[in-house]
């Protein structure tokens, strides 16, 4: 009666206060602070509307239960009417009918993929919706679950396990935006050569999930532009900035805005060398060393060599026509971020092409960290250098490449002081901006590559994911690096921290699987019914002596 009486208080105190023991080493399913602080807060009705359900690859079934565990927990911790539905949209539907349903998704940002699933027959073609939409005070939001890597379609093993890694930091940051209605604004800049749409189409694609995301015209934005913009990107210039141009930069600044500088300070593009010349990298002048060595930074106007590089593709002397192997380039340095950095913690690493090293100066009020360098194998040049593809036949010696890291990724923090101080306004400021001496609290981060954002284009014009390599089917860190940076400039609360947060993907190995198929199968088929009839031979002859006596 004791225990009976015991057991019926526990379910009644447990109605009105939820706990749960997490035993897995990383707490996985232990919700952070800033996500309770979150749904604690919310005072709107909440309706989550998952897409992914219905018959599909194990893969995506591990995400849709992950997705259903996390938003399990979201409801327990909500104060309010929390209500989570997952569906298939299109499933007992005719072709018309899901013709017409993919269209209503698409409007509202509900986009599904396309994949191959490899059964016995070789590939069949599956169409799954990897995106919830989340609807409370008013709007919604569509999320994206599935973090689009590139690579072989049907692979998605490494994209769904890192997509379950983030998936407490997207319904978080979504649901804040949703509930606050907050979007910040980020410009990338054009007017000095910067590379157009096609080949910074995902840097912006990816951003826009989460922010209002456009170009920017510095010769042409107004005081109110600056004004709305929390972000700004400069981008892979080719042309000198004005006066009048950094003055609205420094403006943007001063009154406590963030920018993102990914500069070429030596031009070289690869594609200069496919004809078999030798091509000259020189000095790129952008006009803007004096800015940046003010604001605490300087790029060198030199080219790393790294033996820790990316492949290129190139023909082969003596083979055939079309004989096209992948062999490293030292010169497009892969960098390895600072782990101990919250901006890159967790990131794979980063490919450049054409790197140039990065100093941070003395500037009082700023504070400065390396958060991206060069492995300790690397080797310096000064620009001008001449450049050809028979340079890739070079082998490194350990003698000439073995130095200390180089850093090509600098973060600034604090307040920083206003280039224009103490000088007139340049010509062709209209408008009266007041320009402080020195600035709100703000944040820089100055990479030493203009490539960094920009994705690789097909034969046909379409763009790759950022950060996949066309070529050797590799994914590099670039579009984390991007949407990091934007979450740490833009998010007051720091929401970065989710993003970094540790879960440890256990699969099983796919080898042992193929090898010990029929084995397993025969142990969990065969094995059980075995016992039982031991068992019951053992009982039928143990009753029979028992009653025997």
């Amino acid at each position: 009666m004791l225990f009976l009486f015991a057991l019926v208080l526990i379910n009644i105190f447990a109605q009105f206060a939820y706990t749960r023991i997490d035993f897995t080493k990383e707490k996985r399913f232990t919700l952070t602070e800033k996500t309770k602080e979150t749904l604690g807060q919310n005072k709107h009705e909440v309706i989550i509307t998952v897409f992914l359900d219905g018959d599909m690859p194990s893969a995506f079934k591990r995400l849709r239960n992950a997705t259903k565990d996390l938003l399990a927990d979201y409801k327990a911790y909500s104060n309010v009417n929390f209500k989570v539905v997952f569906e298939n949209p299109i499933a007992g539907l005719t072709a018309n009918e899901q013709d017409t349903v993919i269209q209503r998704l698409y409007e509202i940002g509900i986009r599904p993929t396309n994949i191959n699933i490899k059964t016995d027959a070789g590939f069949a073609e599956k169409l799954v919706f990897p995106m919830a939409l989340i609807e409370s005070n008013g709007k919604r939001m569509p999320v994206k679950l599935l973090q689009n890597l590139g690579g072989e379609a049907s692979n998605y093993d490494e994209s769904i396990n890192n997509s379950i890694k983030n998936l407490e930091y997207v319904f978080t940051s979504s649901l804040k935006k949703v509930i606050s209605g907050y979007n910040p604004r980020i410009g990338f800049t054009e007017g000095n050569g910067e590379p157009d749409n096609r080949y910074l189409y995902d840097a912006i694609s990816s951003l826009s999930d989460s922010y209002v995301v456009g170009r920017v015209s510095l010769d042409s934005i107004t005081k109110e532009g600056l004004d709305s913009l929390k972000m700004l990107v400069v981008a892979k210039p080719l042309k000198p900035f004005t006066e009048a141009q950094k003055y609205k930069i420094n403006y943007f600044v001063m009154k406590g805005g963030h920018v993102v500088w990914s500069l070429d300070q030596v031009r070289m593009e690869l594609d200069s060398l496919r004809s078999g010349k030798s091509f000259m990298a020189a000095n790129n002048y952008l006009n803007l060393d004096d800015m940046l060595f003010e604001y605490g930074a300087r790029i060198n106007y030199d080219i790393i060599a790294d033996v820790n590089c990316a492949e290129i593709p190139v023909a082969m002397p003596g083979g055939p026509r079309g004989d096209i192997q992948m062999a490293p380039w030292l010169y497009y340095p892969v960098l390895l971020p600072d782990t101990s950095n919250s901006v890159v913690k967790n990131l794979d690493n980063i490919k450049t092409e054409f790197a140039s090293t990065v100093d941070t100066i003395g500037s009082k009020n700023v504070k400065k960290h390396i958060i991206l360098s060069t492995s300790p194998y690397n080797k310096v040049y000064t620009s001008p250098k001449i450049f050809n593809l028979q340079m890739i036949e070079e082998e490194p010696t350990q003698k000439e490449f073995t130095s200390v890291p180089k850093s090509v990724g600098v973060l600034l923090e604090g307040s920083f002081k206003s280039v224009f101080l103490n000088r007139s306004v340049p010509e062709g400021i209209a408008e009266k901006f007041e320009v402080p001496s020195q600035s709100k609290p703000a944040k820089m981060i100055v990479l030493g590559d203009g490539d960094i954002f920009r994705n690789q284009i097909s034969g046909d014009g379409s763009p790759f994911s950022l950060g996949f390599d066309r070529y050797t089917q590799q994914n590099f860190g670039n579009k984390a690096l991007l949407l990091n940076i934007a979450d740490y400039f833009t998010n007051d609360d720091n929401l970065i921290a989710l993003r970094n947060k540790e879960v440890t993907v256990r699969p099983l190995d796919k080898t042992l699987i193929r090898t010990e198929k029929t084995k397993w199968q025969l142990i969990n088929t065969v094995l059980p019914i075995l016992l039982l009839i031991c068992f019951a031979i053992f009982q039928h002859y143990y009753r029979k002596h028992k009653y025997a006596k």
